[in-house]
């Protein structure tokens, strides 16, 4: 009985020390969510500022125009595609990393019998190892980090940019996970290039004339803006993903502190039954025994 009341204590302690880890764990990704959440909510205003610039630019091209006004408009018949994958470098994330590795699978194994070649370029460690066991063509790139710069998503645009007006690639596509909430997180996958002008919203603010001279030419401002639009599509989504990543894992490690503690209590509860059993045998032993010295 002793070796048994032992051995749950050592449980308790072992668990209790656990459930200290995972809280710890817990408040370091929840002041990393806020910080990345807070990045990831200040760049929606700019996106949304960028894009509406490009419908309207685009709308004052008009049709005499069209895919010609710029080579990162064109449209062409697709034979290579490049998928750039954007996962978590580390685990302890719920399922998050899992969910998007199966989007990103299922776009694959969707858009992968239409076409020449599909290269993947992923952005994240859980996703390289998926599509390395997988057999995948990939392209290398350095690990981003919990809190990527702008500059370090630039020479990623900028190659997918190259080699599209080369004819090397003929679309682009990003796959991350949008953040909705602190417990919600969505796979998303969105064109990159060729670029599609956005569609007017309805009730959407217009900031532009219908009537417009440009100074400089079009193709010298889109020369300007529709490079910058592709990087900023990808580093918004960049930081669309830490943002759920974080947040996957302070709710992760809160739920496994939730448990721990529940094991704990469990384990308190048959440690106090145990030693009640243990003083009880105890009792009736004493009690025997001074019955028996007195017969």
């Amino acid at each position: 009985m002793a070796g048994g009341i032992r051995a749950i204590k050592d449980r308790i302690r072992s668990v209790a020390n656990t459930s200290k880890v995972t809280r710890a764990m817990e408040l370091v990704a929840a002041s990393k969510m806020r910080r990345a959440t807070n990045r990831a909510l200040q760049s929606r205003p700019y996106a949304d500022r960028m894009t509406s610039v490009l419908n309207e630019i685009a709308d004052a091209l008009g049709s005499t125009q069209g895919e010609s006004a710029h080579p990162l408009l064109t449209t062409r018949p697709v034979s290579n595609v490049v998928y750039i994958h954007i996962t978590a470098d580390r685990g302890l994330a719920g399922g998050l990393s899992a969910n998007m590795n199966r989007a990103g699978a299922s776009f694959l194994l969707e858009h992968q019998p239409n076409v020449d070649s599909m290269t993947v370029i992923p952005l994240g460690r859980k996703g390289k190892d998926f599509f390395s066991r997988a057999g995948m063509v990939m392209e290398d790139w350095p690990s981003l980090g919990d809190f990527p710069d702008f500059s370090d998503v630039k020479p990623i645009a900028a190659s997918v940019i190259e080699q599209f007006q080369n004819g090397e690639i003929d679309q682009v596509f990003v796959g991350f996970s949008r953040f909705i909430n602190a417990a919600i997180q969505r796979p998303e996958t969105v064109q990159v290039l060729p670029i599609e002008p956005p569609a007017d919203e309805e009730g959407a603010e217009q900031t532009l004339s219908g009537d417009m001279l440009f100074e400089p030419s079009p193709v010298e401002l889109l020369d300007t803006l529709l490079p910058r639009y592709v990087e900023m599509q990808l580093y918004a989504a960049v930081l669309e993903a830490r943002a759920s990543e974080q947040s996957a894992r302070m709710v992760a490690m809160r739920q496994a502190t939730d448990a721990a503690n529940d094991m704990v209590d469990s384990l308190t509860l048959e440690y106090n039954k145990a030693r009640q059993e243990g003083i009880t045998g105890e009792l009736l032993d004493i009690v025997g025994g001074t019955a028996a010295l007195e017969g």
